[in-house]
């Protein structure tokens, strides 16, 4: 029976020695609103720490605190390094924090607006500066064709 206390809590163990959540090598480039989502995370973090140290159960539940530890850390390393970014908005150029309208082969356009990392969300229309897309048509014009994953794009709105 002794053992399988000492399993349970190896798995435990285990459990709350969470890895860090992975950093981008990329500079940490951020939108207004991108800034702003950075801060509320890092409140919410903060706010989850301090839940999970009042709450006592620490000992008894302590992946809880791993969770919030990692989320602070790693909110903190995102705000202390992030790169407000507001380029001039130069009318028909792509550029960070710009939105841009593309028509690909297939005839089907699609839209959206080039972010940071952490607000990224291509379901919204957002997508990160460093993806494929986003390096292929930045600093491009209306007009202008370029390759993206083997198929032509035609940027038809930048700005």
């Amino acid at each position: 029976m002794a053992v399988a206390f000492t399993r349970e809590e190896d798995y435990e163990a285990q459990a709350a020695d969470l890895p860090d959540r992975p950093v981008s090598a990329h500079p940490n480039l951020v939108t207004r609103s991108g800034l702003e989502a950075i801060d509320q995370a890092l409140a919410e973090a903060r706010a989850a720490y301090s839940s999970a140290q009042a709450s006592g159960e620490v000992s008894s539940d302590r992946t809880a605190m791993a969770r919030a530890t990692r989320n602070l850390r790693y909110w903190s390393q995102r705000r202390a390094n992030a790169q407000l970014t507001e380029p001039e908005a130069e009318p028909g150029k792509v550029s960070f924090g710009g939105a841009v309208r593309l028509a690909r082969e297939d005839g089907r356009e699609q839209r959206f607006r080039i972010v940071g990392e952490d607000e990224a969300d291509p379901a919204c229309g957002l997508i990160s500066y460093v993806s494929p897309l986003a390096r292929a048509v930045l600093g491009r014009r209306a007009g202008d064709v370029v390759e993206v994953s083997g198929a032509e794009v035609e940027i038809l709105e930048a700005g």
